[in-house]
């Protein structure tokens, strides 16, 4: 008896710290995840800033983000955003090549589930 009791407390002490750490993750809210430019001139940068909201219980801290390609560059909020707080991630895309393209943006912070998708999207013209 006294085993399976020890048994039963060690299984709810885990379940209540494991759960205690599921509470508290920072959670990304993004306003949109795609942006489409439309029509934009060849080789003129243009930028979207994708703004999000921590809707979770900790911190979110973002610790990389990166796009597909070298054609793209993404500047971020690097300080830690409080609960209900506010950040960014700028995406500027330098149109080097006539045609329609599709980009990616990865951002990675401290949140459950992995990394989130930024997508932007557009036709460059002469």
């Amino acid at each position: 008896m006294k085993r399976r009791f020890s048994g039963i407390v060690a299984l709810s002490l885990i379940l209540f710290i494991s759960s205690a750490f599921i509470y508290n993750y920072p959670k990304f809210e993004w306003a949109k995840t795609t942006h489409d430019f439309g029509d934009i001139k060849y080789k003129q940068p243009v930028s979207h800033e994708f703004e999000f909201t921590n809707n979770g219980q900790g911190f979110l801290v973002i610790s990389k983000v990166e796009a597909s390609c070298g054609c793209t560059v993404a500047e971020y909020t690097k300080t830690p955003v409080p609960p209900n707080g506010k950040g960014k991630v700028k995406a500027t895309f330098d149109a080097e090549s006539i045609g329609v393209f599709h980009k990616s943006i990865t951002v990675t912070g401290n949140v459950e589930g992995g990394p989130e998708y930024l997508y932007i999207k557009g036709v460059v013209k002469e």
